[in-house]
């Protein structure tokens, strides 16, 4: 798929101007203990232009009047090393994949900056600088990006990560197609789930079911780590110990995904251990569920971004006081105390704004909950929704949700 990689690639040299540079890194997996290292994972902003999944590799995107120039930096292949560490890619392997014509090895990157920034081709340069929050640790790439910024006081330097945001946030076809991939494996290890849910087994046991599932059938690994949270659990948003022997009377909230070619899907479940809603779970998870379907109903073209959670905490705190759970609607946060979805695509909580209206090509989860800490009871349905031009698509419709469908299948296994 290099078309798809080639023509992201096009899309952000348009939002460059003349003698700018991008330059992204792959990344390098961090070291766990002694000489184990952490499983390499490539940045999502790098594989979205490459298509590469290898370590240590750099791309360069370089504008200026008289050409756009891509270049591609990548390990060079070393036997010796590889009896150990296993095969590098060769130049040819990693142009059939990117679509990028231009490469050369590692050793050669910082010569080809210097170079570039020498023959007064650079004025701005932008590096992939996201962080989360302001305690975050640096990554190789902002001791880099100091380093260059040391090196070149004349050179201006930016974050590239608020425009690739804004080009991730709409889905290409070939990306809904790898999102429905995902999901459709997951599907399979809820089922496996469901097939072999008793009470007596451990969280961690639901967990090594969906695992199994999931990889056996083609799956990258897990888009992110399980929540698999019965009884007092589940009222712990995000619950991965994974460890409690789970009981007839329990819910257990399944919160999971799949990978696929990195593109992840992002389900919740909540299932009766039993085979059976009791009567008040039954009538807590229909809260949920009637909620979460009128969110659905309002994520439509136009709709903005924090309409969707206000629809489920009007619809919810109604229902909690008719219930009795509750006297008015400020009271709501003692039970639902989370936002009510986000993008998803290649990383689970994708890149995007939420100072925005919904538009075509955005994926969205939408996971409303409901999490009784006196009751025992934590209840989340979580779907992948498409928006459309004509609406929506639940592109995890065939995952059963509804109560009589939950019981039958658990029944009929």
């Amino acid at each position: 798929m290099k078309e798809f990689y080639s023509k992201n690639r096009e899309r952000l040299i348009e939002k460059l101007n003349e003698n700018e540079m991008v330059i992204l890194f792959s990344g390098k997996a961090p070291r766990s203990t002694a000489d184990s290292f952490y499983k390499f994972k490539p940045n999502k902003n790098f594989f979205y232009f490459t298509g590469l999944k290898k370590e240590n590799f750099s791309m360069t995107i370089l504008k200026t009047k008289d050409k756009i120039e891509t270049k591609l930096f990548i390990e060079e292949p070393n036997y010796d090393v590889e009896k150990w560490y296993g095969r590098k890619l060769t130049k040819e392997n990693a142009e059939e994949i990117s679509g990028i014509e231009l490469i050369e090895f590692e050793k050669d990157f910082k010569a080809y900056i210097n170079k570039s920034v020498y023959d007064g081709k650079v004025e701005i340069v932008y590096f992939d600088l996201e962080k989360l929050n302001w305690d975050e640790k640096n990554t190789y790439v902002h001791e880099f990006a100091q380093e260059f910024k040391d090196k070149y006081l004349h050179v201006k330097m930016n974050t590239i990560h608020n425009i690739v945001s804004d080009l991730r946030m709409i889905k290409e076809d070939y990306e809904i197609n790898q999102i429905k991939n995902a999901i459709a494996l997951t599907k399979l290890g809820i089922e496996e789930i469901m097939n072999n849910l008793k009470p007596g087994i451990y969280e961690y046991q639901a967990e090594a079911v969906f695992n199994f599932a999931i990889m056996n059938n083609g799956a990258d690994g897990n888009a992110f780590d399980t929540i698999a949270a019965s009884g007092k659990n589940a009222v712990i948003l995000h619950y991965i110990e994974n460890e409690n022997k789970v009981k007839s009377s329990d819910l257990i909230l399944m919160d999971l995904g799949a990978q696929f070619n990195q593109y992840a899907s992002d389900i919740t479940r909540t299932l009766p251990v039993s085979g059976v809603f009791s009567p008040r779970q039954k009538e807590l998870y229909n809260i949920v569920l009637s909620a979460q379907k009128e969110v659905i109903k309002a994520m439509v073209p136009g709709t903005p971004f924090t309409k969707m959670n206000e629809v489920a905490k009007e619809y919810i705190a109604t229902e909690l006081i008719r219930i009795g759970l509750i006297e008015n609607k400020d009271d709501i946060s003692k039970y639902y105390y989370h936002g009510v979805g986000h993008y998803m695509g290649l990383d689970t909580h994708d890149l995007g704004t939420r100072e925005t209206e919904l538009r075509p090509g955005m994926v969205i989860t939408c996971e409303p909950g409901l999490y009784i800490a006196e009751e025992n009871i934590g209840i989340r349905i979580e779907d992948d929704i498409l928006i459309t031009e004509e609406g929506n698509e639940v592109l995890s419709k065939a995952i059963i949700k509804e109560v009589e469908d939950i019981e039958n299948f658990m029944k009929n296994r």
